[in-house]
């Protein structure tokens, strides 16, 4: 009994299995943030619905790859070329040389890269605060990518600088924080080539390593020499570098000099005291974003500009006694301050002359104040469960929404300049540019009243006063244009385009010799003006310096391989020295760049009619007046050509149309009379003969006079010695 009991005790102790309970099935990470990103995506394009056609505004004419730089030749001058591009920057511009080739003018092509760009940052954002494990990532990414202060980098073409930089800067900061940890030589030469191609794109990203070092005293307390500043050291050489090398960039090529930058230091420290919570609070309140902010009138004599610096002062304090507690408020304000150190004030830059804050400084710096408060928020778990989801998602629409409102005013430069001016009247810059803009599409009046606002306020503006004589002459004010243009020079005497544009105007007045000296100056100032070398060519053309005109008209094609004017101009100097062929290749250059430019079309047609081939002669005739229909020459020489190719009848009819346009052309109508004589109507003939008299006679040409009346006289001896005339 005792062992059946025994054994039944052994058995009742035995294990059970245990209870299976079925839990839900988690959401996989990698699913969850793939979600998040696609959802992040499609409200981002979202957003930028408005600007996506946006078209070229201020700038983009010089970024958007011009037609000089378009070859492999000019992709390789963007890289080797000091000058061939406003900044140097090839990185930015050998993207946009690979979009001009993809997509040549179409705006949205332009803007899709910048979104998508944008995007990226976003995500490289993400993996960052993940590593650093700061909370909220995806809510402090989703702020970066929708904030409209954002807008002016996104929506702006020009300023893929921004975008395509700040690719680079975050994956260089990610792959370098790997590289901190696991110090591996490879991560750390992806690291510093990321930085450099980032330096590349933008110089701004120099202060990268100065951030890295606070986040490293953030993180640990402390800052090591070995190991953390000893491998940053080439990262602040070559920043520094580039840093400086594109200030004097900024100097030399750009004109960030002159009285707008004669600044104290104190005065600069006001600049940057203030910037520096005129960022912060757009970051906060972001309302009445403005492409061009009001210019400040800095003064060291006026006592509440201190106020700035010094409460940035009070600030750091703070943040310093606060850093026992927490060391991450002072190693964020670092971090925003350091990368927006190189446009607070203590560089030239071109922008300043204007307005010494724009959004597109603080591109990468909003991160920082985002991810402290999204961070501190989450941390003290200010937002729990269904409360946090509606507060994001009330954070996120509303900062959708605004930056939807702000994109659209990029749809054109006409939107983005009036809007301007409805916030800062006082924009000289954009009364300006606006008349540049309604110049090439309006009557030149409307732009001449905005050049005139622009001089209004800004009298020492040298571009206005540029602008202002090139539309004067425009509408035949040419001494008014010229007295506007020196006026500029006054001002800048190293305005390179303005010795251009006075030459112009001084060639069309007739002073030759003048207008080949502001020419020669201009060249000597800025030797990559296609357009000067092609003009100066013209006037040397003219005083018969020929071979000299030819050099520079050569000049201008190895600037701008494509220009269509210069080539024209050359075969037609060619043309007079007896080059045929060689002059025919440059009308064949531009009619395969262009085949409607009606100049080169009439002038090979003039070559071809010339070594027999009126034919083909007739044919570029015909195009010429396909795009130049009232021009009487066009309809003359083709009179010509059909003639020779015994089209009596076309001729005829060309003629005729020539003298329609043109009622005192003596050689038409000689040529008339050559055409009826030769079908045999004399009297016809003798017609138009004593109607070409008569003009040789009132221009007082006797060899004209001389060779109509012997004509004349042969033909009526035609009549009296026919039958019919005997009679």
């Amino acid at each position: 009994m005792s062992k059946k009991a025994s054994k039944k005790s052994n058995i009742a102790k035995q294990p059970q299995p245990p209870l299976q309970v079925v839990k839900p099935a988690l959401v996989n990470p990698l699913n969850r943030d793939l979600a998040i990103g696609l959802l992040l995506l499609f409200t981002l394009f979202a957003a930028y619905k408005p600007a996506w056609n946006g078209q070229p505004i201020w700038d983009d004419d010089h970024h958007i790859t011009r037609q000089e730089l378009r070859s492999i030749d000019g992709l390789a001058h963007i890289w080797t070329q000091l000058g061939a591009t406003q900044q140097y920057y090839p990185l930015v511009h050998s993207v946009f040389w690979l979009e001009y080739h993809l997509w040549s003018d179409s705006t949205f092509g332009y803007h899709f890269v910048n979104i998508l760009l944008h995007f990226l940052s976003a995500l490289l954002l993400v993996c960052i605060l993940r590593r650093l494990a700061i909370p909220g990532a995806w809510f402090v990414a989703a702020i970066f990518a929708l904030h409209p202060v954002q807008v002016e980098s996104v929506a702006w073409i020009t300023e893929l600088k921004n975008t395509l930089s700040g690719v680079f800067f975050l994956s260089a900061a990610l792959a370098y924080l790997i590289f901190d940890k696991e110090r591996k030589k490879k991560l750390y030469a992806i690291a510093i080539g990321l930085f450099v191609l980032g330096l590349f794109s933008k110089s701004v990203i120099a202060t990268l390593p100065v951030s890295l070092l606070a986040v490293f005293w953030w993180r640990r307390g402390r800052i090591d020499w070995k190991n953390d500043v000893v491998p940053l050291l080439p990262f602040f050489a070559v920043g520094i570098s580039y840093g400086l090398f594109t200030a004097w960039v900024e100097h030399k090529y750009i004109g960030a000099d002159g009285d707008a930058f004669t600044l104290t230091i104190i005065e600069r420290c006001l600049i940057a005291g203030r910037a520096i919570w005129f960022y912060l609070v757009k970051i906060l309140l972001p309302t009445n974003l403005i492409f061009i902010y009001p210019h400040w009138n800095v003064s060291q004599a006026i006592w509440w500009q201190y106020l700035f610096p010094i409460a940035t002062l009070i600030l750091v304090s703070v943040l310093w006694t606060l850093r026992k507690r927490s060391r991450a408020p002072l190693a964020a304000f670092i971090c925003f301050v350091a990368t927006l150190f190189p446009v607070l004030g203590f560089f030239n830059v071109y922008p300043f002359r204007f307005s010494f804050v724009a959004d597109h400084f603080q591109y990468l710096g909003c991160i920082i104040p985002i991810a402290l408060f999204v961070g501190s928020a989450s941390a003290i778990s200010l937002f729990k469960g269904n409360i946090q989801l509606v507060f994001y998602t009330i954070v996120l629409m509303t900062l959708g929404g605004l930056t939807w409102k702000q994109s659209a005013l990029y749809a054109d430069g006409e939107t983005l300049y009036k809007a301007v001016i409805d916030k800062n009247t006082d924009c000289w810059m954009a009364y300006n540019n606006l008349g540049v803009l309604l110049q090439k599409t309006r009557p030149a009046d409307e732009a001449i009243a905005y050049y005139q606002k622009a001089l209004q306020i800004n009298p020492n503006y040298a571009e206005a006063y540029n602008n202002l004589g090139n539309a004067l002459s425009q509408i035949g004010r040419t001494d008014e244009g010229i007295t506007y243009l020196q006026k500029a020079l006054e001002i800048n005497p190293n305005y390179a385009e303005a010795h251009s544009n006075l030459g112009i105007l001084l060639e069309k007045s007739g002073r030759i010799h003048e207008a080949i000296d502001h020419y020669r100056k201009a060249l000597e100032i800025k030797p990559g003006i296609a357009e000067a070398y092609n003009n100066l060519g013209n006037s040397l053309s003219q005083i018969g310096q020929t071979d000299e005109a030819i050099i520079y008209y050569k000049k201008a094609l190895a600037i701008n391989p494509d220009y269509i004017e210069t080539h024209n101009n050359l075969g037609a100097l060619l043309e007079k020295t007896g080059q045929i062929e060689e002059a025919i290749s440059h009308y064949e250059k531009v009619l395969n760049i262009n085949p409607n430019y009606w100049q080169s079309n009439y002038n090979l047609g003039k070559l071809l009619m010339k070594t027999g081939r009126s034919n083909e002669a007739i044919i570029h005739y015909q195009k010429a007046l396909q795009t130049n229909p009232n021009y009487a020459d066009a309809h003359n020489n083709l009179g010509n050509a059909f003639l020779q190719t015994g089209q009596v009848d076309e001729a005829i009819a060309h003629y005729q149309r020539a003298l329609e346009i043109n009622p005192n052309k003596i050689n038409t109508l000689q040529n008339l009379a050559s055409t009826f004589e030769q079908k045999g109507q004399l009297p016809d003939a003798i017609s138009f003969l004593q109607k070409a008299l008569t003009l040789a006679k009132s221009a007082g040409d006797e060899s004209m006079i001389k060779e109509i009346t012997m004509n004349l006289d042969r033909l009526n001896q035609m009549i009296r010695s026919s039958p019919q005339g005997s009679r």
